[in-house]
């Protein structure tokens, strides 16, 4: 998680309520991309393109509303895909899609991930207390 984003959890400008107007998206990076907890926005710098990927990435949708397990509150997104997709792609950045566009959190896939013609997805981890991918400990 962006550290930008937990002091935005603490000054309550960031909402991930079952009716809340503020829409998060995905947007995939290359691998000259330079982003870190200390990532604070989204960016254009290093963005991945080619066919099937729009700038700015696509809207998540919350699969698992915010809730407890515990000592820790989690929530995930449904998988987000790029059909019909040729993308090469070293990560992505999670932000609100709003206001300055702030991040939430950064995703490192490890090594370049590439589609030709097909299905790019980020599939996001199962959602509970130990391997949601927004999890408050």
């Amino acid at each position: 998680m962006c550290t930008s984003f937990k002091k935005a959890l603490l000054d309550g400008e960031m909402d991930f309520s079952a009716n809340t107007n503020q829409a998060y998206k995905i947007a995939l990076y290359t691998n000259s991309a330079s982003l870190s907890a200390t990532t604070t926005v989204y960016t254009t710098a290093n963005e991945a393109s080619g066919t099937g990927y729009i700038a700015g990435g696509v809207t998540l949708t919350i699969s698992t509303a915010p809730t407890t397990s515990g000592t820790t509150a989690f929530l995930s997104f449904s998988n987000a895909t790029w059909a019909n997709s040729t993308i090469t792609a070293r990560g992505a950045l999670i932000y609100q899609n709003g206001g300055t566009k702030p991040a939430v959190a950064v995703l490192d896939f490890g090594s370049d991930k590439s589609t030709s013609g097909t299905t790019f997805q980020v599939t996001f981890p199962s959602a509970n207390a130990t391997t949601a991918i927004v999890r408050v400990e």
